[in-house]
């Protein structure tokens, strides 16, 4: 494997330092790092800190039209209490790049042994036996114990649905064609329904493998139809969990014509890979029964893109959720604001360039040996590494990068590795499967 370390000088250093670059040559061919802005571009210093910082970058081809870049900006490590402040760094930023037009691979979108649960994207990129790959969606995580790898806005794997998009305007979506490699960011809107065959009801679907709530004022009625509060009606698929959320509340179990099997007045089944069920709380839960607790139903699902186009959720389509757009066609758009979301954290980014490079990269934070960075900062190295359009992905203690099943980068949580939803992972054609 080639590789090499260059030390670069900020660009608004004099033309006479300029002179003092380093070049420190590891084997015996120097890798040239990527020439064009499509990823951690030569001589393009990250925008963070004082001007005079010293900048240091590795760089490895990992698979034709894959490389790898470290990046280390500063030298000293920084004073516990001044790592939200300080101007001196250090920051150390892996930067994975895929040229799709290179490559004999795809990226893709993957979770665990179900949906509902979390596993480390270590073992998310061992296990899908993928050369690379860095933690995805936002998830649950604390929120809901029972189930915290259920993501908190859009999941689409292997061309299934399996969690709709977030609604708040912050929510961003990343769409990836397998087939193609093309990205797609921005935000998407869903619609669902169930419909009777024979009665021609409709009930609107609400969520898509979410554990629906029951309205706190009926939460002491075991018997769900006999509240009057609005509740929640979900859609669930045999790839949530080993069984559908328990409690009070209805379900109805679907076949894979859409007819039902069985319906009860309380939650919680095993589905067969066949079988999907619904189910509602509230005064929703009558509703359930009325339109789908007998005959056959059919189900409508559709998600459309900020122009209102409908997009077709076909085999080798993937998606995850972020939270705030980075750049979007060359310029940085991520708003101000306060609050911890958007001090300095660790931070895992994802995008292409103008020429369609998929670039995912990782900060590491929240340590005196990389500070982390701003909402402002991050934004400003998405567009230092040539992201033409970029999103944030989730960030903090689930900040990972992963190579062939090791650890990267230095993950911010004292205990370790935190275990994620999802994970954004390429598969490179040309490896060998594992034995």
């Amino acid at each position: 494997m080639v590789a090499a370390m260059i030390l670069i000088p900020s660009r608004k250093f004099p033309v006479s330092r300029a002179l003092a670059v380093v070049v420190v040559v590891l084997t015996a061919v120097a890798l040239v790092l990527v020439p064009d802005r499509g990823a951690a571009a030569e001589g393009d210093t990250l925008p963070l800190g004082d001007p005079d910082l010293v900048e240091r970058r590795t760089s490895q081809t990992l698979a034709d039209g894959v490389t790898l870049t470290r990046i280390i900006r500063g030298t000293e490590p920084a004073s516990p209490d001044q790592i939200n402040t300080t101007t001196r760094g250090p920051w150390v930023v892996n930067v994975l790049a895929i040229d799709p037009d290179k490559a004999h691979g795809h990226l893709k979108a993957t979770y665990g042994p179900d949906l509902a649960h979390v596993e480390r994207t270590t073992d998310l990129v061992r296990l899908s036996g993928a050369l690379a790959g860095v933690n995805a969606s936002f998830f649950t995580f604390t929120a809901n114990r029972q189930y915290p790898g259920d993501p908190v806005g859009l999941g689409i794997f292997s061309g299934e649905l399996l969690s709709e998009p977030a609604t708040a305007p912050h929510e961003v979506d990343m769409v990836v064609d397998s087939h193609s490699n093309r990205v797609l960011l921005g935000r998407l809107e869903w619609s669902g329904s169930v419909r009777n065959r024979q009665r021609g009801q409709v009930l609107p679907l609400e969520f898509l493998n979410h554990p629906p709530t029951v309205p706190a004022g009926c939460a002491t009625l075991v018997d769900q139809t006999r509240c009057d509060l609005p509740g929640d009606v979900v859609q669930f698929t045999p790839q949530f969990a080993a069984a559908t959320p328990s409690g009070a509340g209805v379900e109805v179990v679907l076949d894979s014509h859409g007819c039902v099997v069985r319906a009860a007045t309380t939650r919680g089944a095993s589905l067969s890979p066949d079988q999907t069920s619904l189910q509602a709380t509230g005064r929703d839960a009558g509703s359930l029964l009325d339109v789908a607790g007998e005959g056959c139903v059919n189900r409508t699902s559709t998600l459309t893109d900020e122009d209102g186009e409908q997009l077709a959720v076909r085999p080798g389509l993937f998606g995850v959720n972020g939270r705030y757009r980075l750049t979007a066609d060359g310029q940085v758009v991520v708003p101000d604001g306060t609050g911890s979301f958007f001090d300095r954290n660790p931070r895992t980014i994802a995008g292409t360039t103008k020429d369609r490079r998929i670039v995912l990269a990782t900060i590491d934070g929240r340590r005196s040996t990389s500070v982390g960075t701003t909402m402002q900062e991050t934004a400003a190295v998405a567009d230092a590494l040539g992201m033409h359009d970029a999103v944030n992905l989730d960030r903090g203690g689930s900040t990972t990068m992963s190579i062939d099943g090791r650890l990267v980068n230095r993950p911010s949580d004292s205990s370790g590795e935190r275990a994620v939803g999802d994970a954004l992972v390429y598969m490179d054609a040309a490896r060998r499967p594992r034995g």
